[in-house]
């Protein structure tokens, strides 16, 4: 049996968008910006030339020995206390991989989780461009 659902431009306008008339985004003008010039587009996360083949073999080994779930949320504690190592030889200051360090899986969301850490609701934050 098929239902079909009705709807109307009324019931589609009960939700109003976070982003109205986004228009043409940031990803969008680096990817043809490097399209044109050749360069590698590092704008989105995705390559555009082929995974290293030992890489590629090592995140397979890696998947078929079951590390194929979400990293903790702060990361996984190994690379954490191996950041902690590496600045503490290139910066000589000691950092708590416990409380002082969280992986992130982009800039994005280090700029958002930065954020959510010092700014309450209700709190104005100043964005100078």
């Amino acid at each position: 049996m098929m239902i079909r659902l009705r709807t109307t431009n009324r019931d589609l306008n009960m939700f109003s968008s976070k982003l109205p008339d986004v228009g043409t985004t940031i990803f969008s003008v680096m990817t043809a910006l490097a399209n044109e010039v050749g360069a590698v587009n590092l704008s989105q996360g995705f390559p555009d030339y082929p995974a290293n083949a030992e890489l590629a073999e090592l995140l397979s080994r890696a998947a078929a020995d079951g590390h194929n779930q979400y990293a903790p949320m702060p990361g996984l504690l190994a690379l954490r206390e191996a950041v902690a190592e590496k600045y503490a030889a290139v910066f000589g200051v000691d950092v708590d991989p416990v409380h002082e360090i969280t992986i992130t899986p982009g800039g994005t969301a280090a700029l958002t989780t930065a954020i959510a850490a010092v700014v309450r609701s209700g709190q104005e934050v100043i964005v100078f461009e």
